[in-house]
Formats: C-alpha cells, sequence, structure tokens
C-alpha cells in the first residue's frame, strides 16, 4: 500500500519556487532554491558563495540556519490548509559539523511532529559530496488566519 504525503494537496517544485523567489525575500538574495519534493520530506540548495560566507571563506552559520528555516518553513506551510491557517517560526538551532568553502550546500527538512498548533522538523544539510555540514531542529507555530 503507497504511503501517503504529509503534505495537503498536491506541490510541485515550481510552484514553490516561483511562489518564494519574490524580490526582497532572503530566499532569493541568498540564492536558494528548492529542489526536491517527496511524500514527507523537501529538499533545498544554496550557493556557497559571496553572499553565504563569513570572512574567513566559509560558509556562515547565519546562512545555513536561513536555509534550514526556509525549507523548514515552506515544508510546514505545506502540512496545513493554507487558506484557513499560516504558520511562523518559534525556535531553531543547529549544529555546525563541517566547513563548507565552494559549491553548494543541500538542505532536506523531514517532520518529526505535525501537530494541531505545532510542528517540530528535522533538517540536515550536506555538501556536494554528501557529507553531513549542519544539522538544525526548527518549530513552528500553526496559527488561523482569524486570527492575525
Amino acid at each position: 500500500m503507497p504511503q501517503p504525503s504529509v503534505f495537503f494537496g498536491p506541490v510541485t517544485i515550481e510552484e514553490i519556487n516561483t511562489m518564494q523567489i519574490i524580490d526582497g525575500q532572503m530566499a532569493r538574495h541568498l540564492g536558494i532554491e528548492m529542489t526536491e519534493v517527496g511524500l514527507d520530506y523537501m529538499s533545498a540548495r544554496m550557493p556557497v558563495d559571496h553572499r553565504t560566507i563569513q570572512r574567513i571563506g566559509i560558509l556562515h552559520g547565519g546562512a545555513s540556519l536561513a536555509l534550514a528555516e526556509t525549507v523548514g518553513s515552506i515544508a510546514a506551510s505545506y502540512c496545513v490548509d493554507r487558506d484557513s491557517f499560516y504558520i511562523v517560526g518559534q525556535e531553531i538551532n543547529a549544529n555546525h559539523i563541517r566547513p563548507v568553502r565552494s559549491g553548494f550546500v543541500y538542505a532536506t527538512a523531514t517532520p518529526l511532529h505535525l501537530g494541531k498548533s505545532s510542528q517540530v522538523w528535522d533538517i540536515k544539510i550536506r555538501n556536494e559530496d554528501g557529507k553531513l555540514t549542519c544539522v538544525s531542529r526548527f518549530t513552528v507555530a500553526v496559527l488561523k488566519k482569524a486570527d492575525l
């Protein structure tokens, strides 16, 4: 029997990238783009370049967190009825494991908890060789749009 998707309704990479990459958003400034949607995960990539490195030439920890929060937020928002609910980040943490100097890093977000009022996501960031560079846990609140 096929595994059901955790996402609410159909979702495509083209739809996400078209909606997400809007002038003025951090994701666009950092070059983040969604790359894959599975039944229970979403993935994105980000270049390691002049926008995302720190002074000694390695990937900035804050850029890793921006990538983690971007892929986690997008994935979380597709786990609710987006006509009635929205999500906001509550907490994010990260452990930086390995430096990256160039190329791309790839983040994959998978849910640890999908509740009515909160979600918790596990996000792993890997370099182009598939080596783990950062692990992150991201918690979001699920809010009703009427509460805006």
